[in-house]
């Protein structure tokens, strides 16, 4: 809840600050009248450094009146958050020129976080739809009601498939290994030794091709896992969820 504000502040524990801890607490708002809000003199707050007293939440009840905090003490939660946006805009106050020079949020987050080609697309416009029908209908695959979804398995099925390495791997020979027949039992007798050795070849053949079968229904498994696990994505709201 308090993160962000805490992680602006400089605070040497943001993700893990309890605010139900009594003495986490208490040191947490000597910390922020000694470091950031100093609206006390400094031999003014020997009352509020005075922790272990029993009388603490009555000087806390009385900072935060000196404050102009609109929160009382028992108003734990929102006192604190009100307080981290005091500390913050007098932070602010206190470095003017050393943030109106930083880099701002935006670009911060531009050089941090990968930009998802799909988020600024028109899903609605009717040369989109018309595009993604034919690429879906070119490379066979099933037709959905979110065009945003079929892009992505568009997507995926050209970074599985369609690269030039997947390309020159798919069109290398595969070279047979020597198989011994002998080894190799039919379960029956044709009469014929010939018919058994071909059977047993065809036999052979079989499980080859229920091997690559299972493959490919392992990858679209995979595949459609990648699709329905990403949950419907409102760009323009800014959430997700449906």
């Amino acid at each position: 809840m308090f993160k962000r504000k805490l992680t602006a502040l400089d605070y040497h524990n943001p993700s893990g600050f309890d605010c139900k801890d009594e003495t986490e607490f208490r040191n947490f708002i000597v910390w922020l009248e000694d470091q950031k809000i100093r609206h006390y003199k400094i031999e003014d707050r020997g009352n509020l450094r005075n922790i272990p007293s029993s009388e603490w939440p009555k000087s806390f009840q009385k900072y935060l009146q000196d404050v102009s905090c609109p929160f009382g003490a028992q108003e734990r939660q929102e006192a604190v958050d009100w307080l981290l946006g005091l500390a913050v805009r007098l932070e602010y106050g206190d470095n003017v020129e050393k943030y109106r020079n930083g880099p701002t949020l935006a670009a911060a987050n531009s050089t941090h976080k990968p930009t998802d080609p799909l988020v600024n697309l028109d899903i609605n416009n009717p040369d989109f739809k018309a595009g993604v029908t034919a690429l879906a209908n070119l490379l066979q695959i099933q037709r959905h009601d979110d065009y945003l979804v079929m892009l992505k398995a568009i997507r995926i099925l050209i970074q599985e498939r369609l690269t030039p390495e997947c390309i020159a791997k798919a069109n290398q020979s595969k070279e047979g290994l020597p198989v011994a027949l002998e080894k190799h039992i039919l379960g029956f007798d044709t009469g014929d030794a010939t018919l058994n050795e071909a059977a047993k070849i065809l036999r052979l053949l079989h499980i080859e091709e229920l091997r690559e079968l299972q493959t490919r229904i392992n990858e679209a498994i995979v595949a459609v896992q990648a699709i329905i696990a990403d949950p419907k994505t409102d760009h323009r709201l800014g959430k997700v969820g449906r």
